[in-house]
């Protein structure tokens, strides 16, 4: 499962038991991303941050793992790069199974050699709200039928709503993991240039 995680939040956690569960798996690595090709405007808080956030929002839990692969890969982070790095760590018969939001996977032909990487990866997608999958097939053409669309229930819960909420001191109680809360707090993450804060969310750290 991969992504920015900045930060990650209850939503992907939960997303991501449910898809193990469904599938079966035995593991779920959740993957954050080190330099997004499809987010270039956008400014990521620090690679090191995000792999810290990962890591204790899943420390509980024993199917869940964190890979430093592409944060650690110098140049932008390329899905096909992460398949075949992946394989050669776990051996070919490994199957490489990507989670994804409905956003993503409408927007997976835009991927770098998405073709490629749609041959060497299977594919799995939940709904999100505000993204149609009935336009799957429309999208992605006869790809499509790369990808498996599971019916769990949608949360409307997103990480630009949290960097926001971090930003103008409001609760970030039960949005993300306790150990995340506190860590964004800490370190003051997403505050604005005023260090605006309001009593509620005021750190346990000096």
């Amino acid at each position: 499962m991969g992504g920015t995680f900045d930060p990650i939040h209850i939503g992907h956690l939960i997303i991501a038991e449910q898809v193990r569960e469904h599938l079966g798996a035995a593991a779920v690595l959740f993957m954050p991303t080190g330099q997004p090709p499809h987010k270039p405007g956008r400014t990521l808080s620090a690679a090191e941050a995000r792999y810290a956030m990962t890591t204790l929002a899943t420390a509980d839990n024993p199917h869940f793992s964190v890979s430093r692969l592409e944060i650690d890969r110098a140049g932008p982070s390329y899905a096909l790069d992460t398949v075949r790095a992946l394989r050669a760590q776990h051996g070919p018969q490994t199957e490489v199974i990507f989670i994804l939001g409905a956003d993503q996977a409408l927007e997976l032909m835009t991927w770098h050699r998405a073709t490629e990487v749609l041959q060497e990866a299977r594919f799995v997608t939940v709904p999100r709200p505000g993204y149609d999958l009935g336009l799957l097939p429309q999208r992605l053409g006869a790809a499509a039928g790369r990808v498996q669309l599971l019916a769990l229930r949608e949360l409307a819960i997103s990480a630009s709503d949290i960097r926001a909420r971090a930003a103008a001191g409001l609760s970030l109680r039960y949005l993300v993991p306790e150990p995340v809360r506190q860590f964004i707090l800490a370190h003051r993450l997403y505050q604005t240039s005023n260090g605006n804060r309001r009593d509620g969310e005021r750190s346990s750290q000096p």
